[in-house]
C-alpha cells in the first residue's frame, strides 16, 4: 500500500520509544541496555536488508526450508542459553525464536499451496478502500475470530507441551510454575507452543477466513 514517507517514519518512531521505554519502565533493562539494543538493531538492517529478498525468495520456495528454518531457531535457542538460574529473557528469546520459525514455516506452506501469491506488479502500489460500515464490521469479526483462535492454539499447546517436557526429563509436575522455570522444560514449551501460534497466524487463520468468507 501506499503511504506518506513521513506517516511510516513518525509510527515507526513512535512504535520504537514505546518498546525502549518499556523495557525501562518495567526494569527489564537499563538505559545502556536499551541505547545498545538500538544500535545493534541498526547494524542487523545495515547487514541483512541488501539480501532480505534472497532470504524470503529462499524461505518460501527451497524444498527443506521449513527443516532448515526449525533447525536454526531451535540451535539459537539451545546455545543462546546454557544459565543454571532463570531468567526472564530466556522464555522471551524462545518465545521470539518459535513465533519467527513458526510464522516462516506457515509462509512457505501458504506459497507451496499457492494459497498467497504476490499481486500483479502492474496493480501496485495499491490503495486504501474507503472505510464503510460493511468493511469496518469485517476488519472487526476478523480480529476477533483471529485472536480468539490463536488464543486457542496457545492454551492448548500449553496444555500438552509443559507435561510432556516434565515427562521427559523426569521433572515432577506438582509445581507447574516451578516447573515451567528449568531449561528443559521452557525452551520446548515456548518454543513448540508460539512457533503453533505463528503457524496459524499465517496458515491456519488465513484459510479459515477464506472459508467463512472473510478474506
Amino acid at each position: 500500500y501506499q503511504y506518506p514517507l513521513m506517516f511510516g517514519l513518525i509510527l515507526a518512531f513512535c512504535w520504537c520509544s514505546l518498546v525502549c521505554c518499556s523495557r525501562i519502565y518495567m526494569g527489564m533493562h537499563s538505559i545502556l541496555d536499551v541505547i545498545a539494543g538500538f544500535l545493534y538493531a541498526i547494524l542487523i538492517l545495515l547487514i541483512f536488508h541488501p539480501v532480505v529478498d534472497l532470504i524470503d525468495n529462499f524461505n518460501l520456495t527451497y524444498k527443506y526450508a521449513p527443516l532448515i528454518i526449525i533447525s536454526l531457531h531451535l540451535a539459537l535457542g539451545i546455545f543462546s542459553f546454557t544459565l543454571d538460574t532463570w531468567s526472564t529473557s530466556r522464555g522471551d528469546t524462545a518465545q521470539i525464536l518459535g513465533c519467527g520459525a513458526g510464522v516462516a514455516c506457515g509462509s512457505h506452506v501458504n506459497y507451496i499451496l499457492g494459497l498467497q501469491l504476490d499481486p500483479a506488479p502492474h496493480t501496485l502500489p495499491l490503495s486504501l478502500s474507503s472505510l464503510t460500515l460493511t468493511v469496518f464490521g469485517k476488519a472487526i469479526l476478523r480480529l476477533l475470530i483471529g485472536v480468539i483462535v490463536l488464543l486457542l492454539t496457545k492454551v492448548a499447546m500449553k496444555k500438552a507441551t509443559i507435561p510432556l517436557a516434565c515427562k521427559m526429563f523426569r521433572i515432577p509436575q506438582g509445581d507447574v510454575r516451578r516447573a515451567r522455570q528449568r531449561m528443559e522444560v521452557e525452551l520446548p514449551y515456548r518454543y513448540i507452543t508460539y512457533g503453533m501460534v505463528g503457524f496459524s497466524l499465517m496458515f491456519i487463520v488465513p484459510c479459515l477466513f477464506h472459508f467463512i468468507g472473510l478474506s
